[in-house]
């Protein structure tokens, strides 16, 4: 799993067939202290995550598993983090 900031919404109506839809947000990925590691990713979300919060993202056939199709699905997000620590000290608190 990888931490991510959502910074955007990607919108696209034409779509392989093979693709639900889902909802595409455009993530950062960040490390612990929130510094971008690696921009600008695109990530199916179903939990409702919204701009700013910090998710969770899993890649690769983990990122296929949020649905019961196979669908071309490389990055999506699992969880909205609530807080960070890291040897007692919080890092992130929503």
């Amino acid at each position: 799993m990888e931490l991510g900031k959502v910074v955007g919404q990607v919108v696209s109506t034409v779509r392989d067939p093979g693709m639900p839809n889902l909802t595409l947000l455009l993530v950062d990925i960040v490390d612990k202290d929130g510094t971008v590691t690696f921009g600008s990713q695109v990530a199916a979300d179903t939990i409702g995550a919204g701009e700013g919060e910090l998710v969770l993202l899993v890649r690769g056939s983990s990122a296929r598993m949020i649905l019961e199709s196979r669908t071309p699905l490389d990055l999506s997000i699992v969880g909205i983090v609530d807080q960070v620590t890291s040897q007692k000290q919080i890092i992130y608190n929503k």
